[in-house]
């Protein structure tokens, strides 16, 4: 450890300062172990065979049982030697009062006495890191098995288990099976410290030792219902937080959405409400604990109580060397006793959350065989289903695909269509195996590649995306890149491809993701790919040319199925499958099912019908020109401005990344450097009533600590030193007087307990509160840059912490510090110069303790930083399992998860070994001082001084050491960085205000919706170059505009700063002559309506999605399904309105959920409504049946449409085309068509070429 502690003293530990573990200790060595303790006991069935709670427990019991055995032995030394102590007092008062006795017999009893303490030193701190060490390996098989679970979950299992218990399991559930530890030994010691306990009492007070002993069993039999109540308000406080961490983790994903509604404060309300309903239990649970702990602090004194009045009624005669052993006897069981309602409860805790994790690791598994593999020579075939049933919820009637029968032969290219629901996605999943099987059989030869309808993309850098666990070939690599348009996108970025993506890919636009996702299935060079819906989130001219490059070019010679929603991709197919309500009604090539009418035909009728509808002649004038390649005289902006422009750009983005080529979007964790600032004890022990109880909880503790001496001194001044010797006093007396004493003592205790448990919880839930408020309230790019897993650490394992830990940590620091000082008192009052002997020690302590925490406290904020990845990258995966699980990817996911926990434990490990090495000093320091007190005792002041209370000072020094008051203090410090962190949140920038009282515009704004932009310049960071580089132009008021552009242009965020999620660096937005910036923000978005990118669903009912602020009526609701054409799905439902919506609304294809998007608009009737690609998922048919929903219902209106379909842009009356921040033309689409050079016109070219393919 001195290396380390060394460097610790000098600088600010990092992560890489701190070494490696053994071998031995290393997460998948341990989790390897563990694994096969599981699988080999019973049969060889493995994970997948139910696993009880017992067995669990077997296999951590067997994968520990080396570390199990020694840390009994280390117990075993520890217990008897913490007895030799008091079993010599009376030895030693009755030597101090024989005046006949050897010199060289008190040396002895010094010996001894130093001896069994240095032994008690050596175990104890031996113990201790024994079973941390222990504790971490538990943790570390734990988190491994977890992980590895999840990525292997059903789909069914995973709607059962959310992942906000998930990550309550890791978080909570892990940390206190790994924290009992500790509490292991204590089931048998103990009983085992009781039993020495009475026997040294029987040998000092005969029968009254039986006293003693009922007196106990009674404390711990009144133990048993309170140990009962715990177990059930534990088990409850688990499942509100499990409610809570999912309501949290819901809100903080869709952040982005509730912030565009302005629903963010009815999320948050929601959340505190639950929050409300948690402290409910917590409430039960600590007023309990305050109970349990005021039974048996009250314990010795009871116990001492009792068996003193059994003595006096007895006639047993008392003697203070015998009542000094008496005492020391009862502080050792008073540990024990103190001990046992924590193990009890810590039991109670650890098994509810040994059997949440066992019955997360009984949820059912994804079928291994539902997919036959097929040898790879054997046959053409490259999938085949056979009789094909599937559902997703195999409890349901409703089979989700019905009959399905088709065959793929290598190299075919084959495209799935149809109306949204029809079951196209759960086509491509049950080609997966992702979807449970009712009948049938599916036949799959050769590798898979997948892309998801919705892009998953992991946290890190492009490039690791991309790879995704592969070896680097630049050659290919950078060809995909070209393919995949990447190239310019990455010219953009200041660190290329090494740019961090935020999580979720948020610093990314849709296009941009789905590319990515595109270019790492190209690059895993499968023989199938699985393409879901890839063109729907890039504009035209990428689409076509990802199609052409990717799908006609590299792929050209694989297996591919693309399901699409755009036609005009559907007449290069080898073979068409045309899908409605979970059948294949029609397959076969373009022309055959065209001939053939029915579904198809009303698909590309929609389409056509959508192509051709202008609403004037002029446009159709202008389209046939355009598409017969006529020439147009009049041009819009001449073909050498747009190059100019172009070159202006690219010198412009060359020096905005000179500029600034630091500062990735998202950073290393922050923690605070130096000692916790006082401030921070501060602000948590004056939050509640302004600290007013603090004064009276040290008055409660300091009365306490005056009392127990009091009473020591009164047992022992009131009793003869030997038996020859009568008592002064009537026995009736002695013992009234020690009665009253005790209940004074007991009395102490129930205050200062209650006080300290109404400051903690108040204080909890004032930080829980203000934490919250923040975070709800934080700029959007405050989530951009935060992965989710920071801000969840904080909602969890820092929030538990401040619940019940800290008060609990504190109260310890309370208790220890004034006994210390209590202890001292009472040896300096034997005699002062002692004082010269404790001076010099404490001053060592203090100066060792600053020595250590400067290493500790460093490395304790490492465990807490180093925690959130492991989270943050469970949940990632737990989101991208089905992408993981295609790509074969599973192993390389553990092993980062087991690299993640490793470097978790590494600085956990070397803190256990800084304490240790700390206390160890402590404790060596406090057993050299004892002994030279007890030398100077004897060879000082023998004959002069009252034998008695020597003999007190003696069992008092017992106990002395400093090893506890910094041990406490150092624990507290390492917790109180909880606080630390909350209140790190608890401060970050706000938004502008919801309201602004002297600028709230009339409840009839905006009236008619014109929009006027002047000179907008907006970035994303400071650090960060220009996305909107002088935006100016005017909407009118009713209008429809349209803004195209290619991918990365700037469209969404043009959209995000209309809603002032990002505030303009310089210029203005103006909505019927009112500055946007000078009103509150829930003013603006709530007058707004968006129909956002990615269309999100919360979990609840369908009608809590349309109308989460419940402000309209069952017929309104109604009304807003038929116009969305959701009505007649939505009545087949049983639930109907109340039909459940899974997490992230999972049970509703991506298409139905852009239609309850859509409601949620049509319910709102806002005069300005943008539509953010809201149609891309789905089919050109719905896609038109929407624009003519929209043009009957908002016809006053202004709608702002971001598409890349251009037949929902022809129909606006003006098209905005940007092209990198700029504005490259704006004009009616007409104007624009009939210019052959503008760049709209050659969108629209490419694109009705496309659909002529």
């Amino acid at each position: 450890m001195d290396p380390l502690l060394v460097l610790g003293y000098k600088k600010t530990l990092n992560l890489e300062d701190v070494p490696q573990l053994a071998n031995c200790d290393s997460a998948d060595v341990v989790f390897a172990h563990f694994r096969n303790n599981i699988e080999s006991d019973g049969d060889d069935s493995g994970i997948d065979d139910r696993i009880s709670t017992l067995k669990f427990v077997k296999a951590l019991i067997l994968s520990t049982w080396k570390e199990i055995l020694w840390t009994a032995l280390l117990s075993i030394v520890c217990t008897l030697a913490s007895y030799v102590g008091p079993y010599l007092i009376d030895a030693f008062v009755l030597y101090l009062n024989s005046p006949l006795q050897l010199k060289y017999k008190g040396y002895v009893l010094v010996f001894i006495f130093f001896l069994s303490k240095l032994m008690k030193c050596l175990s104890e701190r031996h113990l201790f890191f024994q079973l941390r060490k222990m504790g971490n390996r538990v943790r570390a098989a734990l988190f491994a098995i977890i992980y590895k679970k999840s990525l292997r979950l059903s789909s069914q299992s995973k709607r059962d288990h959310t992942s906000g218990q998930s990550i309550n399991l890791l978080s909570v559930d892990v940390e206190r099976t790994g924290f009992f530890s500790w509490y292991l030994h204590d089931l048998w010691r103990v009983p085992a410290q009781i039993v020495l306990a009475l026997l040294i009492l029987y040998k000092s007070l005969g029968l009254a030792s039986l006293a003693a002993f009922v007196a106990t069993i009674i404390l711990m039999l009144a133990n048993v219902p309170l140990g009962k109540l715990q177990k059930k308000f534990q088990g409850e406080l688990m499942d509100s937080k499990d409610h809570r961490m999912k309501a949290t983790s819901e809100a903080l994903r869709n952040i982005r959405i509730l912030k565009l509604q302005g629903w963010e404060m009815k999320f948050l309300a929601k959340i505190i409400k639950l929050r409300n309903f948690e402290t409910r239990w917590l409430k039960k649970l600590i007023y309990t604990s305050v109970i349990t702990s005021f039974i048996y602090l009250s314990a010795p004194m009871f116990v001492s109580m009792i068996t003193f009045g059994f003595c006096i009624l007895t006639g047993i005669p008392l003697e203070s060397g015998k009542i000094l052993s008496a005492l020391a006897t009862f502080e050792i069981l008073q540990g024990s006793i103190y001990n046992l309602p924590d193990t009890i409860s810590m039991v109670v805790q650890t098994k509810v959350s040994l059997d949440r994790i066992t019955s997360f690791l009984c949820l059912d598994d994804l079928h291994p065989n539902i997919v036959q593999r097929l040898p790879r020579e054997d046959t053409d075939v490259a999938i085949e289903i056979v009789d094909g049933s599937f559902s997703w919820d195999l409890h349901s009637i409703n089979l989700t695909l019905k009959d399905i029968n088709f065959r793929m032969y290598h190299g075919m290219r084959v495209a799935i269509c149809g109306s949204i629901g029809s079951g196209k996605s759960s086509l491509l999943s049950c080609i997966l195996g992702e979807m449970p099987k009712v009948s049938g059989a599916i036949k799959l030869n050769g590798t898979k590649a997948y892309v998801a309808q919705s892009p998953w993309i992991q946290s890190g850098k492009i490039v690791d995306n991309i790879l995704f666990g592969k070896e680097m070939d630049n050659e290919r690599y950078q060809m995909i890149l070209e393919a995949c348009s990447l190239k310019k996108d990455l010219e953009l970025c200041a660190f290329g491809d090494q740019t961090i993506i935020g999580e979720r890919g948020i610093n990314l636009s849709g296009g941009q993701k789905q590319r990515i996702q595109i270019a790492r299935a190209l690059y895993h060079d499968a023989d199938i790919y699985l393409l879901d819906d890839p063109f729907s989130a890039v504009d035209a001219h990428t689409g076509t040319h990802l199609f052409k490059e990717c799908l006609l070019g590299i792929l050209g010679s694989k297996t591919v199925i693309y399901v699409t929603h755009q036609v005009e991709f559907l007449s290069s197919a080898d073979l068409i499958l045309v899908m409605r309500d979970g059948r294949i009604t029609q397959a076969g090539k373009y022309e055959e099912i065209l001939s053939s009418g029915t579904n198809f035909m009303e698909l590309v009728g929609e389409h056509k019908k959508a192509l051709v509808e202008f609403n004037f002649v002029d446009r159709r004038i202008a389209l046939d020109n355009l598409t017969n390649g006529k020439e147009d005289g009049s041009i819009l902006c001449s073909e050498k401005s747009i190059q100019d422009n172009k070159k202006g750009e690219s010198k412009n983005h060359k020096t905005e990344k000179l500029v600034r080529p630091e500062g990735q979007l998202v950073q290393q964790e922050e923690r605070e450097k130096g000692g916790v600032s006082l401030s921070v004890y501060w602000k948590y022990i004056t939050a509640t009533y302004k600290g007013a109880f603090v004064p009276l909880i040290l008055l409660a503790q300091i009365l306490f600590q005056l009392l127990v001496i009091a009473s020591s001194y009164w047992m022992v001044l009131a009793t003869p030193v030997s038996e020859d010797v009568r008592l002064h006093i009537k026995g009736s007396t002695l013992i009234f007087v020690y009665v009253v004493l005790t209940l004074g003592i007991s009395l102490c205790i129930l205050i200062r307990s209650i006080l300290i448990v109404i400051v903690g919880y108040k204080t909890a839930t004032l930080l829980f509160n203000k934490m919250h408020f923040c975070i709800f309230r934080a700029p959007l790019s405050f989530f951009d840059s935060t992965p989710n897993g920071r801000i969840l650490n904080r909602s969890s394992i820092d929030q538990s912490a401040v619940d019940t830990t800290i008060p609990h940590q504190i109260e310890e620091v309370l208790i220890s510090i004034i006994r210390f000082l209590g202890t001292a008192a009472v040896m300096s009052q034997v005699a002062w110069q002692m004082l010269l002997v404790f001076i010099p020690m404490t001053v060592t302590c203090i100066w060792y303790q600053k020595y250590y925490i400067s290493t500790a406290r460093e490395l304790s904020r490492l465990v807490g930083v180093c925690q959130a990845p492991i989270i943050q990258h469970f949940s990632e995966s737990s989101l991208g399992s089905t992408t993981i699980r295609c790509f074969d990817q599973e192993e390389r996911f553990i092993n980062t998860n087991l690299k993640l926990v490793d470097e978790y434990f590494r600085p956990k490990f070397f803190l256990s070994g800084a304490m240790e090495w700390l206390c160890f000093r402590m404790d060596m320091l406090a057993s050299i001082t004892y002994a030279a007190s007890l030398i100077f005792l004897i060879s000082m002041l023998k004959g002069v001084l009252s034998p008695a209370i020597v003999g007190l000072a003696v069992t008092y020094g017992l106990r002395f050491s400093l090893h506890g008051v910094i041990w406490d203090l150092s624990s507290l410090e390492n917790k109180i960085i909880a606080i630390e962190r909350i209140q790190q949140y608890s401060c970050i920038p706000s938004e502008p205000p919801l309201l602004v009282e002297e600028n709230r515009p009339n409840c009839e704004w905006p009236s008619k919706g014109k929009i006027d932009i002047v000179d907008l310049q907006v970035r994303y960071a400071p650090h960060f170059p220009l996305v909107l580089r002088g935006l100016t132009c005017t909407f009118p008021g009713g209008m429809k505009i349209g803004i195209v552009g290619r991918t990365g242009s700037g469209k969404s965020t043009l959209v995000q700063t209309l809603f002032r999620m990002l505030e303009p660096t310089t210029g203005q937005i103006w909505i019927d002559g009112i500055n946007i910036a000078k009103i509150g923000l829930h003013e603006l978005r709530s007058r707004l309506s968006i129909i956002p990118q990615d269309p999100t669903m919360f979990e609840g009912t369908l009608r809590s999605n349309l109308d989460p602020i419940e402000e309209y009526t069952d017929e309104q609701i109604w009304e807003a399904l038929d116009r969305c054409q959701l009505g007649d799905e939505v009545r087949k439902k049983e639930a109907m309105l109340d039909s459940a919506v899974t997490e992230n609304g999972e049970n509703w294809s991506i298409g139905q959920r852009q239609l309850v998007c859509l409601g949620r608009v049509l319910l709102k009737r806002s005069k300005v409504l943008v539509l953010d690609e809201a149609t891309a998922s789905i089919d050109t048919a719905t896609d038109y049946l929407i624009q003519q929903t929209l043009r009957q219902h908002f016809s006053r209106s202004t709608i702002i449409t971001i598409a890349h379909r251009i037949t929902s842009i022809l129909d606006t009356d003006m098209v905005l085309f940007l092209d990198n921040g700029l504005i490259l033309e704006y004009d009616s689409p007409a104007k624009l068509l009939e210019i052959k050079s503008s760049s709209f016109a050659k969108l629209v070219k490419e694109y009705t070429q496309r659909c002529n393919l």
